[in-house]
């Protein structure tokens, strides 16, 4: 069983395959960003274009989004946040992590992507870059967060350094 891409744990033949083949629309704003992903992995640069709503696919490159995305190493999908974005939504947002290599170099693309539902299937509209948060305090304590976004403990993250 080849595993899905998109880090679901499912089999990509029941996962993100139909979606990206065609046999089965995406019922969730996460579902699309999932497949998309998986899209990227197998370099699938049609169903991109396609699940991209057309008022915003003004300037798309096929030829070089396929050749980057066969060109990266794809390590993984984190799904960070959803808000909308269900099966009786209209619109939703996923906030989600791309770790990948491009040319060697370990990349972690964070973003906030929009989606709108447009007869009855969910297509990306946008997304937004999400930067490193400030630090909000000059003294940071061995067990808060680490200002740096990774999630750890500030002594098991930038604290070791």
């Amino acid at each position: 069983m080849e595993t899905c891409p998109c880090g679901s744990g499912a089999a990509y033949a029941e996962c993100c395959e139909p979606l990206i083949t065609g046999s089965r629309p995406a019922a969730t704003a996460e579902q699309l960003m999932r497949s998309r992903y998986s899209a990227y992995v197998k370099a699938a640069t049609e169903y991109l274009f396609e699940t991209t709503h057309p008022s915003h696919r003004k300037g798309y490159d096929h030829k070089g989004t396929k050749e980057w995305a066969e060109n990266s190493e794809w390590e993984k999908l984190e799904i960070l946040a959803t808000r909308e974005g269900g099966s009786e939504d209209d619109k939703g947002e996923v906030e989600f992590k791309a770790i990948y290599r491009d040319n060697g170099k370990r990349v972690e693309h964070h973003e906030m992507a929009q989606f709108r539902k447009d007869g009855g299937k969910w297509l990306f509209t946008d997304g937004r870059t999400v930067g490193s948060r400030p630090i909000t305090s000059n003294k940071i304590g061995r067990n808060e967060p680490c200002p740096c976004g990774s999630g750890a403990k500030y002594k098991k993250c930038c604290g070791l350094k």
